[in-house]
Parts: structure tokens; C-alpha cells; sequence
């Protein structure tokens, strides 16, 4: 007979590293941290963050209430992924986790895959439940069927959909940081960071906003949709903008934006889409918003036959009006 404490025990793995997410400039962290940090103490309570930059170690420690924070001290260009990846291997041998971790995001689709080669581990990717220690739930053809996968792997890698999870509501004590020194790494990369383009603008993050507006390439021009997106965005409270990848490639809005399978997972209580068709890659990345809002002049349009709410007509009238509303 088994009993709960050993059911307990075996579920829980001996500690979890999680990699942490900065901003665009590397002075904060991201919201989905949060939403990872739930995710990793579902399987340990030992839950060990990680810092690809020394600036990010003491928010991390003061915010995620994390067993313990390690930053990587290296000469190497820790923002190309073959060096971080060399860095982490490093770090792998002096703390050993059982878990390595990360949002399913850019940051760490680009790092978890070569990092579990490195290791020898296997990766499973965009986790969406974590059922026990060897038991996990994934999405599968763009998100129309849910796969249950079992590893076995006494050590893993795991990307995380940070919408699937609820944000850590608050840390701990303040956690210390320590540096792990790496300066024998290398860089084995033939690439050359230069520069990082994002949107800069005072809304919060796409991936955790309460409401998110997003405008598809019926917009036109990159004046239109800036006017009309963010002009109703602005006339929401903690509303942020979004874009398909229609959008995205006609130059209306920038990379970080996007929406969709190949771009970013959102899941807001309030999701309105503007001059969006509806393609399967792009729902995949909002079907999971409370409310679903769609305004589109082809009343046929795949994107009404999900949204909770439909406006058939002209864009460029009814955004206006709508904005209009919303401020008073």
C-alpha cells in the first residue's frame, strides 16, 4: 500500500531551475516569470532561478520568492544563445537540477532546445499541465487536440505556456543572490549580436494584459493601425496591442506584437480582434481569451465563428465610434 507522503515524495523533483526572462533592455523581468515559478512549484519546492544578467539578480531575488538566485558571470555575449547555452552547461554541473525551465516564449524556444542537446536531456515544449512528475499536457495540431506525454527521464528540459498557468500571486522572503562564475566560457558562436528592435510603448505586456487589442492587415498602413489600434487600446484601461502575422509581415506592426502560433500566447479576460480573417495559426494563439470580440466587414470570416461577440462593417468607422465611447 502506497501512502500520500510517498505519493508526495515521488512526485516531487529534488530542486527546478528555472531560466528568467529580462525586458528588451535587461532592467526588469518579465510578467510570465511569475507564471513559470507556479509551474516549476507544482513540481519542487526547491525552485532555483537563473539570471543570464547580473542586473536581474536582485529583482528576481526580491520578487519570486525562490529558494536561492544564481547569476552568470562570463565574458562571453550571453545574448546569443550557442554562449548561453555553453554558460548554462557550466551552471548545470555546479547546482545539478533535476528540471530545467523557461517560458514558452522567443527567449526560451531559442535556448531550452540546444541547451537539453547539450545535456543529453530530452525537452518537452509549450507544457500547458503538469499532471505529476513524469505526466505532462501539450497542445498539438495548432492547438486542436491536447496530447498527454510521459517522460521517464529522470532529468528533463520544459518550456512552459505561462497563459496556462496562474501568475505567483507573491513571493517569499527576499531570496540571496550568488554568482556563478563562468569566465572559462567561450563563445562558440559565428554571429554577432547587434541590436534588439521592439515596440516602445507604455502598455503593459502582450502576454499578461487583462485586454488585448489586436488589428489584422485590413488596417493597411502602419499610420492606420497605429491611430486606430492604439487609440482604442489607450481608451481601455490596461488594454495592450497585438497583431497577426498578416500585419506583422506587411510592416504594420513590429515582431514582438504578434500574435498567434508563431508568435505569442495570450489568454485575456477581453480579446478584440480587428480586420483578423481568422486563420488557424492565429487563433491558436488567443482561442483561450474569456471574451472574444471580432469586427470585420466579411461577414463569413472564420474569426466569427469563435468570437463571443461580432461587429460586420467597416473598420475604419467603427473603431472610431467605439473609441469615442469608451472615453466618455
Amino acid at each position: 500500500m502506497i501512502c500520500r507522503q510517498q505519493i508526495q515524495k515521488r512526485f516531487l523533483a529534488n530542486s527546478v531551475a528555472v531560466l528568467l526572462e529580462g525586458n528588451g533592455s535587461g532592467d526588469a523581468l518579465t510578467g510570465n516569470n511569475k507564471n513559470v515559478i507556479t509551474a516549476a512549484r507544482k513540481m519542487s519546492d526547491n525552485v532555483i532561478g537563473i539570471v543570464l544578467n547580473k542586473r536581474l539578480s536582485k529583482p528576481a531575488g526580491e520578487q519570486l520568492g525562490l529558494s536561492k538566485v544564481f547569476a552568470i558571470n562570463g565574458k562571453a555575449d550571453l545574448r546569443l544563445s550557442e554562449n548561453a547555452c555553453e554558460a548554462l552547461k557550466h551552471v548545470d554541473g555546479k547546482i545539478k537540477p533535476d528540471v530545467w525551465m523557461a517560458a514558452h516564449s522567443a527567449f526560451g524556444k531559442n535556448i531550452m532546445p540546444r541547451l537539453s542537446v547539450m545535456l543529453g536531456i530530452p525537452c518537452l515544449s509549450d507544457v500547458i499541465e503538469i499532471e505529476s512528475d513524469n505526466q505532462f499536457k501539450r497542445p498539438i495540431y495548432a492547438g486542436n487536440a491536447i496530447a498527454s506525454v510521459q517522460c521517464d527521464a529522470p532529468k528533463k528540459a520544459i518550456t512552459i505556456r505561462s497563459t496556462a498557468f496562474e501568475p505567483l500571486t507573491s513571493g517569499d522572503k527576499p531570496t540571496e543572490s550568488e554568482e556563478i562564475e563562468a569566465a572559462d566560457v567561450n563563445s562558440t558562436s559565428q554571429s554577432e549580436y547587434l541590436k534588439l528592435e521592439s515596440a516602445e510603448q507604455a502598455r503593459p505586456e502582450l502576454g499578461s494584459a487583462r485586454v488585448v487589442i489586436s488589428g489584422g492587415r485590413a488596417l493597411k498602413t502602419k499610420e492606420d493601425f497605429d491611430r486606430l489600434i492604439g487609440g482604442l487600446a489607450d481608451s481601455i484601461p490596461g488594454a495592450a496591442v497585438g497583431a497577426s502575422r498578416a500585419a506583422v509581415d506587411a510592416g504594420l506592426a513590429p515582431n514582438d506584437l504578434q500574435v498567434g502560433q508563431t508568435g505569442k500566447v495570450v489568454a485575456p479576460a477581453l480579446y478584440i480582434a480587428v480586420g483578423i480573417s481568422g486563420a488557424i495559426q492565429h487563433v491558436a494563439g488567443m482561442k483561450d481569451a474569456k471574451v472574444i470580440v471580432a469586427i470585420n466587414k466579411d461577414a463569413d470570416c472564420p474569426i466569427f465563428q469563435i468570437a463571443d461577440y461580432g461587429l460586420v462593417g467597416d473598420l475604419f468607422k467603427i473603431v472610431p465610434e467605439l473609441t469615442d465611447k469608451l472615453r466618455v
